[in-house]
């Protein structure tokens, strides 16, 4: 009976450890590659200097609606849910 124990014990760490090392990862992940979105954004916005640059407000729409549509997009394959706020 204690042998079994032991072994539920170290299976029970076993997964532990294999779950923090998942987190870490996802974590390490996605701090490097929200961080490269936020750059590449702050990138896009200097075409925004009509000194430099000229574009119709069409144009701006069409970029604006494109990366929209994708943050909705990866947002769905997050399964978390928006709760209505309340007080």
């Amino acid at each position: 009976m204690e042998n079994q124990e032991i072994s539920q014990n170290q299976a029970n760490t076993d997964a532990d450890s294999r779950q923090a090392q998942k987190t870490e990862r996802f974590r390490k992940l996605a701090e490097a590659r929200t961080n490269n979105v936020l750059k590449a954004l702050k990138i896009l916005g200097n075409c925004a200097n009509r000194s430099l640059y000229d574009y119709e407000d069409d144009e701006a729409r069409r970029i604006f609606r494109a990366i929209n549509e994708k943050i909705e997009e990866t947002k769905g394959k997050f399964k978390y849910s928006e709760k209505e706020f309340k007080f």
